[in-house]
């Protein structure tokens, strides 16, 4: 997980991917404190196993930091190792709440920052914090990702579409409030293949295990993964040009059905002729 070091790149440079995921880590799993004058801190508690992680994080930062370890009983274990990155400084601190690191609590108000960034690498950053990344009770391969946030939802279903063309319907639960935007089988190997490229950084365990959802394949009989094929200007033209659903499915590739769904949801306004989009 050695990282490239961008010296030639200011602090918080979002289009070096170092620095892109950092900061969706930072979004998902940081707490910035503000006190009183100049004080305040952020801080970074993860697994002690972990710790490699926040290494990384105190090379990209041009600022001291630091980590320290903590032992103390938890809900979950009697005793639980945690590391602890912490940094305090203002300059530091400034800027990363201008790109949207918020202070106090966030997590329904974090989004995708609005500056040039990598967007694969700030997913991966949210997703080592927020997501999971696996195979299910059935032994097929996951992808998931839970947020509190709409804009981070939004984000990170832009881009599961624009990989792998499968669209999420964003709702949130009705439990507990939040999204949970999951990709299963070989969407999920197209995402993570995407997500976790070689050399990249992120959180080892979670990488190795990403690395073995290549290995996957569909057993025999299986149906095969349905994705929804969006519709596009061009294609709604050419389907009011012919204004006959059975014409339109030959030259387009799509069944008649489809195309008769579609010319009546354009005819009665159910969506957007090209002309008004």
């Amino acid at each position: 997980m050695a990282t490239r070091e961008p010296k030639a790149h200011r602090f918080m440079d979002l289009t070096v991917p170092e620095y892109a995921y950092m900061f969706g880590f930072l979004q998902a799993d940081g707490h910035l404190r503000q006190g009183t004058g100049r004080k305040g801190q952020l801080n970074v508690e993860i697994s002690v196993r972990d710790i490699d992680l926040l290494r990384e994080f105190q090379k990209l930062t041009p600022y001291y930091s630091s980590i320290r370890a903590r032992t103390r009983s938890t809900n979950f274990a009697e005793t639980h190792t945690s590391a602890i990155w912490t940094l305090c400084s203002l300059e530091a601190r400034t800027t990363l709440n201008k790109l949207g690191l918020p202070y106090g609590r966030k997590s329904k108000t974090i989004a995708s920052p609005t500056v040039v960034f990598s967007r694969r690498d700030y997913l991966r950053g949210l997703i080592d914090a927020d997501g999971s990344v696996g195979f299910t009770g059935k032994g097929a391969p996951f992808i998931s990702l839970v947020t509190a946030s709409s804009a981070i939802a939004s984000c990170m279903s832009d881009f599961g579409r624009d990989v792998t063309g499968a669209e999420r319907n964003l709702k949130r639960n009705a439990r507990d409030g939040l999204y949970n935007l999951l990709y299963r089988m070989e969407v999920a190997q197209r995402l993570v293949a995407e997500l976790y490229y070689p050399g990249c950084l992120s959180l080892e365990r979670k990488h190795a295990v990403a690395d073995s959802l290549s290995d996957w394949v569909r057993p025999p009989g299986m149906r095969a993964a349905y994705i929804r094929r969006r519709w596009t200007e061009t294609e709604d033209r050419i389907l009011l040009e012919l204004n006959c659903p059975r014409a339109a499915a030959e030259a387009l590739g799509r069944t008649t059905r489809s195309c008769d769904l579609r010319l009546w949801r354009l005819r009665t306004g159910q969506v957007p002729t090209p002309g008004d989009r």
